[in-house]
């Protein structure tokens, strides 16, 4: 018998190249972290199907305590394709996006740090201030405000 509650996400994965610039991206937004290690052998390549890898991971966490974001280095095999540049009508996982409570003061903030704002922040229906921006590593993140 299958549980009408399931499925449930646990997760969305963003590779990245430098674990630390993407932690403290992220923390800046309002998520914490949950856990850094290494995961690597055979069994971890199992799942991905790239073999024997070895993958330096942080586990982060949104302030309700429900969503994670697992941002992931690998050490090896090395990355293969580069996406962070895409446009937003790219096919495939391009952006994830953050309800935040204050989204002039947080862009302004991520701005002065090296993100840039892509387009203008807009009123969505008088129900949501919306915007794009490229934060760290050109990681193409929403942020919506709900008004």
């Amino acid at each position: 018998m299958s549980n009408p509650k399931l499925p449930i996400m646990h997760n969305m994965g963003i590779v990245v190249e430098s674990l630390d610039k993407a932690v403290e991206f992220f923390s800046e937004i309002g998520l914490t972290l949950e856990g850094r290690g290494v995961i690597e052998g055979e069994w971890a390549g199992s799942v991905t199907g790239l073999g024997n890898q070895k993958v330096e991971v942080a586990m982060m966490v949104t302030p309700d305590g429900n969503n994670r974001l697992e941002i992931a280095r690998f050490i090896n095999p090395q990355t293969i394709s580069d996406h962070r540049t895409s446009p937003v009508n790219s096919l495939g996982y391009l952006r994830v996006m953050f309800t935040v409570e204050n989204i002039d003061e947080l862009v302004a903030r991520l701005v002065k740090n090296g993100s840039e704002l892509v387009g203008e922040i807009v009123n969505y229906e008088n129900v949501y201030r919306l915007c794009y921006i490229r934060g760290v590593e050109g990681l193409l993140i929403g942020l919506a405000e709900k008004l």
